[in-house]
């Protein structure tokens, strides 16, 4: 969490193995990003310890490391209107409206853990992503992680780093609120020189049949795409549902 750029590894660079675009153009950042941190270890131990993983530190895991993942077997994207298709992903149960031109990466998982990001065909620096985590048995509701107010204020506090000497990443809260079981928390980064990057997201749990899993669906964009993405963005995260 010492910059600005690795936390962004979540989201726009996840900390991953073999992902694989499902279009051929690599074109966009995020897949040279991804292809940047191919080599990074490939870890959530203390997730997958249960129980006995302290519960703050399970919460900053799920926000700053994505392992290895899944291609889910089973996915259709159905178009709903010109602008907007849905993307259904039958075996992690979930679907969620992407714009007309946005494309879609999947990964290969050890079934733990997985991610799949959707993200502009053109050249940006904003994109949003749907990662997969199993959980500890003692995790069955969101609420297991505190009411919304405290897990949002965790996550953020936990990231910030401009109290620091130099000062590091600085992180703020801007909302969040809990409606039908999903935490939906809105905050930004900057790194020292950076620009102000904008997060989206959404945090909920649901069962596979054998254990819970925590999906974190994240869009962001830089302020200077506010205008191009923000909206976009948003409405991708707002559409997330469970099926």
């Amino acid at each position: 969490m010492a910059s600005i750029s690795w936390f962004c590894c979540v989201h726009v660079r996840p900390t991953l193995c073999n992902f694989t675009p499902s279009q051929a153009d690599k074109g966009p950042s995020l897949l040279a990003s991804l292809e940047h941190h191919k080599t990074k270890s490939c870890s959530l131990s203390s997730i997958e310890e249960g129980r006995g993983v302290n519960r703050r530190q399970l919460l900053l895991h799920t926000a700053v490391a994505v392992p290895a993942f899944a291609v889910p077997n089973a996915l259709a994207l159905t178009d709903v209107s010109e602008d907007v298709r849905v993307y259904t992903d039958d075996e992690n149960k979930f679907k969620i409206e992407i714009p007309q031109g946005w494309q879609v990466g999947n990964g290969e998982s050890n079934g733990f853990k997985s991610i799949t990001a959707f993200y502009p065909t053109e050249t940006a620096n904003s994109n949003v992503s749907v990662a997969i985590t199993g959980l500890g048995p003692d995790f069955t509701r969101m609420e297991s992680f505190g009411k919304v107010d405290e897990f949002a204020q965790t996550l953020v506090s936990g990231l910030d780093r401009s109290w620091q000497r130099p000062p590091g990443v600085a992180a703020k809260l801007i909302d969040c609120r809990s409606s039908n079981g999903i935490y939906y928390i809105e905050y930004w980064l900057q790194n020292p020189g950076e620009s102000r990057r904008y997060l989206y997201s959404a945090i909920g749990m649901a069962s596979n049949g054998w254990y819970n899993r925590l999906y974190t669906v994240t869009g962001q964009f830089v302020e200077e795409e506010t205008d191009k993405y923000a909206s976009e963005v948003q409405k991708v995260v707002a559409s997330f549902r469970f099926i």
